[in-house]
C-alpha cells in the first residue's frame, strides 16, 4: 500500500466518523431552542473547546506557520490581546447577553437604536460569515489537491456537503462537540508535525533555536510608534479590537453564551477558549519558525517554484505531503479540516438563526410553531452552506484568496464594534447620531480597504497611508468619535423639540 492510500485511509475515516458523529444529534427531538442554543445545557469545557476550535480556521493553520517562516513572531502579538478582549467580554458581555436571553446578537441593537441597527448588522454579519465560508472550503482544497490530486472545484463541493449535512441535521449541539473533537485533534496533528521537524534536524532539536534565533526570528517585531508598519503595539491594538467585535457582537460567540447552563458556566468557557488559543497559536508559530530552520539546513529539499513571499503559506502543506511519514500526513490532512470544518459548521449554524430570528420572525411571522421553525433553521441551513460552496468555486484562480477574504470581511464588517460600543458605553446616544457615525466608520473603512486597488498612477497620493491592521481600528473609532460628537447637537436638539412641544401641549 503505497503514501497517499495509507493517508487517503485516515483521512476519510476521520471525514466519515465526524459526519456521522454529528448527524447523530438530529435522532434527538428538538426545539428551535434546543438546536440554536442546545437549550442552554451543554458543559462549558466543551462550548470552551468549541470557542477554541472556531478561533482557529484553516486560514490560521496555514496562515500563521506562512507568516513566521516569511518574518518573525510579530502576529503571534494578536493572540496575546485575546485574554485582554475575553476579560472584557466575561465582565460586561456576557452578562449582557445572558440577561437578554435573546438568540440574535443583534436583538440588543434594535432596542438601542431601532430596526435599521439590526437589519444593517445582521445583513452585514450573513455576507461576512459566506465571506469567510467561501475561503475556507477554497483554502481547504489546496493541500487535498496537492496531496491526491483531486480537482479543487470537487473538493469544495464534498466538503461543503460534507458539512452542510452534519451542522443542518445536528444543530448547535452537532457543531459543539464535533467542534471539541476537532480541537483536539488540530492539536495532536500539530505537535505531531512539529516534532517529526525536530527530529529530523541534522543536529537534533536544538538546530531548530540555534538557526532561528541568528535569523532573528523570535522577535515580536519594532516597539516603535509607527502606524505604517506591523510594529508590537500595532498588531497588539488591531488584535484587541478584532477580539471585542468577535466577543462582543459575533453571532456564533453569542449563541455559545447562551448555550451554557449558567452565567458562571458561560464565564468559565469563555475564557477557556480564548486562553486554549495562547499554546496553540504558539505551537503553529513555532511550526514556521522549525520549518525556515530545517529548509536552511537542508536546503536541497526546498523546491524552487517556493521561493517568495507569495509562496510562504504553501510551506507548510509542501512539507506535510512531502516530508512526513505515512498515515502522519493524512492525520495532518485531517488536522486542517478540522480547523476549517469546525468554523464552517458554526458560519452555517450562526446564519440560519440570523436569517431566523432578526429576518424571517421579525418580517414574516412572530409567533411560529416549533415545526416551521424547525423547517426555515433547515432550509436556510442549506441555502447558506450552498451560497459557501458557490463562493469558494468563485475564488478558484483568485490571485491571493486571503487577500480577497481580508478586504471582503473589513468592509462587510464595518462599523458594527463601532455601532455596538456606542450603544453599550454611552446611553444619550440616539440613533440618527449612531446612523452617521456608522456612515462616515463605513466610509473610512472603505477607503483603507479599497484605496491601495483603486487609487493608481496619478492618484496614489490618496491612498492610505496607514497600515492594514489599523482599518477595523480606525473605522471603529470614527463611529463612535462621530457618533459621540453628533449626538450633542443631533439629540439636543431633538430633546429642545421634544420639551418645546410637550410644554406648548
Amino acid at each position: 500500500m503505497d503514501l497517499n492510500s495509507i493517508d487517503f485511509i485516515v483521512f476519510l475515516a476521520y471525514t466519515l466518523g465526524i459526519v456521522l458523529f454529528g448527524v447523530s444529534f438530529s435522532f434527538k427531538k428538538r426545539t428551535s431552542s434546543d438546536y440554536t442554543t442546545g437549550g442552554g445545557r451543554l458543559p462549558s469545557w466543551a462550548i470552551g473547546m468549541s470557542i477554541f476550535a472556531t478561533f482557529v480556521s484553516s486560514i490560521s493553520f496555514l496562515a500563521l506557520p506562512g507568516n513566521a517562516y516569511l518574518s518573525n513572531w510579530n502576529g503571534f502579538v494578536f493572540s496575546l490581546s485575546i485574554p485582554l478582549a475575553a476579560i472584557v467580554a466575561v465582565i460586561f458581555f456576557v452578562p449582557l447577553y445572558r440577561k437578554l436571553q435573546s438568540e440574535s446578537a443583534y436583538y440588543y441593537l434594535e432596542q438601542r437604536f431601532g430596526l435599521w441597527a439590526r437589519v444593517y448588522c445582521s445583513i452585514f454579519y450573513l455576507l461576512t460569515q459566506l465571506a469567510r465560508m467561501g475561503t475556507i472550503l477554497y483554502l481547504l482544497a489546496l493541500p487535498l489537491n496537492a496531496l491526491f490530486g483531486w480537482s479543487i472545484p470537487l473538493i469544495i463541493i464534498i466538503t461543503g456537503v460534507c458539512v452542510i449535512i452534519y451542522s443542518t441535521l445536528g444543530g448547535i449541539e452537532a457543531v459543539i462537540w464535533t467542534d471539541a473533537i476537532q480541537g483536539v485533534l488540530l492539536i495532536i496533528g500539530a505537535l505531531a508535525c512539529l516534532v517529526v521537524i525536530f527530529y529530523s534536524m541534522p543536529e537534533g532539536p536544538l538546530q531548530v533555536f540555534q538557526i532561528a534565533n541568528n535569523a532573528d526570528k523570535f522577535s515580536l517585531g519594532s516597539f516603535d510608534f509607527n502606524f505604517a508598519e506591523s510594529t508590537f503595539w500595532l498588531t497588539l491594538v488591531y488584535g484587541l479590537f478584532i477580539n471585542l467585535q468577535n466577543f462582543g457582537i459575533d453571532q456564533s460567540y453569542i449563541q455559545r453564551y447562551l448555550a451554557a447552563k449558567t452565567l458562571k458556566d458561560a464565564k468559565k468557557s469563555t475564557l477557556l477558549g480564548s486562553l486554549l488559543y495562547i499554546p496553540a497559536s504558539l505551537l503553529f508559530f513555532l511550526i514556521g519558525t522549525a520549518l525556515f530552520s530545517y529548509y536552511q539546513a537542508m536546503p536541497d529539499l526546498f523546491p524552487g517554484h517556493l521561493q517568495g513571499a507569495k509562496n510562504a503559506d504553501k510551506i507548510f502543506p509542501y512539507f506535510i505531503v512531502t516530508a512526513l511519514p505515512m498515515g502522519i500526513t493524512g492525520l495532518l490532512i485531517a488536522s486542517i479540516f478540522a480547523a476549517g470544518m469546525s468554523t464552517i459548521s458554526t458560519g452555517i449554524n450562526s446564519s440560519a438563526t440570523v436569517i431566523l430570528s432578526d429576518h424571517y420572525k421579525r418580517y414574516i411571522q412572530k409567533d411560529l410553531p416549533q415545526k416551521k421553525a424547525m423547517r426555515i433553521l433547515y432550509m436556510s441551513s442549506i441555502c447558506v452552506g450552498v451560497l459557501g460552496i458557490i463562493i469558494g468555486l468563485a475564488l478558484n484562480g483568485v490571485k491571493s484568496a486571503l487577500d480577497a477574504w481580508w478586504a471582503l470581511a473589513s468592509i462587510f464588517s464595518g462599523g458594527i464594534l463601532g455601532l455596538f460600543l456606542l450603544g453599550f458605553i454611552s446611553a444619550r446616544v440616539k440613533s440618527q447620531s449612531a446612523a452617521i457615525g456608522v456612515i462616515c466608520g463605513v466610509l473610512v473603512i472603505s477607503w483603507m480597504s479599497l484605496s491601495p486597488f483603486v487609487f493608481t498612477g496619478s492618484w496614489s497620493g490618496l491612498r492610505s497611508p496607514f497600515h492594514a491592521n489599523l482599518t477595523i481600528v480606525l473605522g471603529t473609532i470614527t463611529v463612535l468619535f462621530v457618533g459621540f460628537i453628533t449626538s450633542f447637537f443631533i439629540d439636543k436638539k431633538v430633546n429642545n423639540a421634544k420639551t418645546v412641544s410637550e410644554s406648548t401641549d
